[in-house]
């Protein structure tokens, strides 16, 4: 009996771990070092988002869909940004250019201590991820873009966890069947 029992936590010992430590908050909401700019082309949804004030994100709330369409200039630098926001069956664009700064960016023409973005790192391939900081910080902005509409469970985890690093409320999950905006 006791040699089985020892060829059983043996054998157990040989087995590979599938759990990984959890990642630190530090690893969790740690910018991009360098984005590819290549990387940021093309239209993704929104999938989910949180907002830092609960006012805020009770609005939020209230979106049917939304998305963001980034088209590359000429520049490494620059690049256009177009937001479409789907709400009671009415579409709203807004067109921006930004200046990317390593994994920063700023909107042209705006005051960049009162509105600053980061992308933060994640581990959905597909995804993007954006940190606004509006009004010097007093209004944290959190969203998860991608190229499709639903996510695997354990992205949808991941971002979860971001947003507890945050100390935001927990993250509205946009409903995958509603409509998009159409391309303006």
């Amino acid at each position: 009996m006791m040699i089985s029992a020892v060829c059983a936590v043996a054998l157990l010992c040989l087995l590979p771990v599938s759990h990984s430590a959890p990642l630190t908050c530090e690893e969790l909401v740690r910018p991009l070092v360098r984005l590819d700019p290549r990387h940021l082309e093309g239209k993704r949804a929104l999938v989910a988002g949180s907002l830092s004030q609960p006012q805020f994100l009770e609005r939020f709330k209230q979106r049917d869909s939304a998305s963001v369409n980034f088209a590359n200039s000429t520049s490494d630098t620059s690049i256009s940004y177009t937001r479409s926001i789907r709400l009671h069956d009415n579409c709203t664009y807004s067109s921006y250019n930004i200046t990317l700064e390593g994994s920063s960016f700023t909107f042209d023409g705006t005051d960049k201590s009162n509105l600053s973005a980061a992308f933060i790192h994640t581990s959905c391939h597909d995804c993007m991820l954006m940190r606004m900081n509006v009004e010097s910080g007093k209004r944290v902005h959190f969203y998860l873009f991608s190229k499709r509409r639903q996510l695997e469970q354990e992205e949808l985890e991941e971002f979860r966890a971001q947003v507890k690093c945050l100390n935001m409320p927990p993250p509205a999950v946009m409903d995958p069947t509603k409509e998009l905006c159409r391309d303006e």
